[in-house]
């Protein structure tokens, strides 16, 4: 396993169906109908993982199925995510999916922020989210969802303060009889409460700097 850089990648041959989005390579076929998703996905399993190499895999009931292919040990592509990419677009073209390369996005969500430390516990707290690897001695400057689901969240260095209202915030819905403690946990990292005049619909809280987010429920909504 060698590392691969986007570039590199976009030009190997037998590549047409994916896209480097972030650090990873992505794919999007269609099939007929959500059974024909299911066989495909069960062929991509059973293939995978005799060469040990695992995709995300999105399916959704109109039959579109969304792949993820990422070397973690890397922080990024590898020679192996090319090998097993062709392996699945393979598969795809026995099974008669059809690949959808666009549209395709990945979203993240940044933050500014005058220091960094001070405020990334409050998200890692509020989101149950983890740091994302870096090498030793390097600043922890973004946070990934556990489960790879949600976006990721990066940290940008900012030079001045910014003393106006931020026109941005992010809604974070949990189970309700999870609520209370996630806003603990925010508010022990850092946090505090901006509003809670709407709970248990939502509560506002912010970081040390100010930047906004709601912990939302489905309680008390009209």
């Amino acid at each position: 396993m060698e590392p691969m850089s986007p570039p590199t990648f976009h030009e190997q041959a037998g590549l047409d169906d994916w896209r480097v989005l972030l650090r990873a390579a992505e794919a999007v076929f269609v099939a007929d109908g959500f059974t024909e998703a299911a066989a495909f996905v069960g062929a991509v399993a059973h293939r995978c993982e005799s060469l040990g190499h695992l995709p995300d895999i999105d399916v959704r009931p109109d039959g579109t199925v969304r792949l993820r292919l990422v070397s973690f040990d890397q922080r990024g592509l590898s020679t192996t995510d090319v090998e097993v990419a062709r392996i699945i677009s393979a598969i795809a073209a026995t099974h008669g999916l059809r690949p959808q390369p666009r549209p395709m996005s990945r979203l993240e969500i940044a933050i500014d922020a005058l220091d960094i430390d001070a405020i990334l516990p409050f998200w890692r707290a509020l989101l149950a989210y983890v740091d994302e690897p870096t090498p030793p001695g390097e600043q922890v400057t973004a946070l990934l969802d556990p489960t790879r689901v949600s976006p990721a969240f990066w940290f940008q260095q900012m030079d001045e303060p910014r003393p106006q209202r931020n026109r941005i915030h992010v809604d974070v819905t949990v189970p309700h009889d999870e609520a209370e403690e996630r806003i603990a946990a925010a508010l022990a990292a850092g946090g505090h409460v901006v509003s809670d005049a709407s709970a248990r619909a939502f509560w506002v809280l912010a970081d040390a700097e100010g930047n906004e987010a709601c912990i939302t429920t489905w309680q008390d909504r009209d």
